[in-house]
């Protein structure tokens, strides 16, 4: 009896610490600049943009206290896309596997637009798991989904560009040696199917053919651009963070 309690309390301590560890973060050189690197499972992450009342949550401590009303504490969070006026994600947002906005394949300038562009989504049922992939390859993705009546995928997706990398390739827009060095973010899947996110440290700044190239050594072949000098991240947050105002947030909570 003695030794089934024991064990009992054993197993409870065991998940509860479990259910509460908090996310690593690593420091990561390359090309002589400093990255903050974050590996997450596909299931743990979530992708948030407006509140219960239809409103862009806009900044991290808004996100924190909703999360905090269901008794939950963020561990991580992240912008997750370039956005227009009024915080509203300039593509495809699905959400709880409901599509809010719908893809964007308008022609324009700036980055999100640099063809090839690319969805970075969360997928279950058939073709369970994480992946970033070209347009064109998602829209063949969601047509056979719908053919089979396989409703459950996607689970979540956000539009972003340029692509980082293809295939394992850089995107073809991209030079090396480029002097266009700013703060970036993006988002790769690495070979165990983790979302492998990374932003330049404070102060750091890379161009893309070098930021693409730290996706390469984190074991990614397909990575996406989320954004540039506003971007955010947060680990572990002891506190409410202000942040910039943002659209679309990933969020890893426990």
């Amino acid at each position: 009896m003695r030794m089934h309690f024991v064990t009992t309390l054993l197993f409870l301590f065991l998940s509860t610490s479990f259910l509460c560890a908090e996310v690593r973060e690593e420091k990561i050189e390359h090309a002589g600049a400093v990255f903050r690197v974050v590996r997450v499972e596909p299931d743990q992450l979530q992708l948030v943009w407006k509140d219960d009342q239809g409103q862009p949550y806009r900044t991290f401590d808004r996100v924190q206290a909703a999360y905090e009303k269901q008794g939950k504490m963020v561990r991580f969070i992240m912008n997750a896309g370039i956005f227009e006026p009024g915080e509203i994600p300039s593509g495809l947002h699905v959400e709880h596997a409901k599509e809010l906005l719908p893809l964007n394949e308008k022609d324009g300038r700036g980055n999100f637009f640099l063809k090839p562009n690319g969805v970075a989504s969360c997928w279950r049922g058939r073709d369970e798991g994480a992946y970033i992939s070209t347009v064109e390859v998602w829209k063949r993705r969601t047509d056979e989904a719908s053919r089979v009546r396989d409703y459950r995928a996607p689970q979540y997706a956000i539009q972003g560009g340029p692509l980082l990398l293809i295939g394992g390739k850089r995107h073809p827009a991209f030079i090396e040696g480029s002097p266009s060095r700013l703060v970036r973010n993006g988002v790769g899947v690495d070979s165990k199917g983790r979302f492998i996110f990374a932003i330049t440290d404070q102060g750091q700044v890379v161009n893309f053919w070098d930021f693409a190239g730290l996706f390469l050594k984190l074991d990614c072949q397909d990575a996406l651009f989320l954004d540039g000098t506003i971007s955010q991240c947060a680990v572990n947050p002891t506190r409410p963070m202000g942040s910039n105002a943002f659209a679309a947030m990933f969020v890893v909570a426990e």
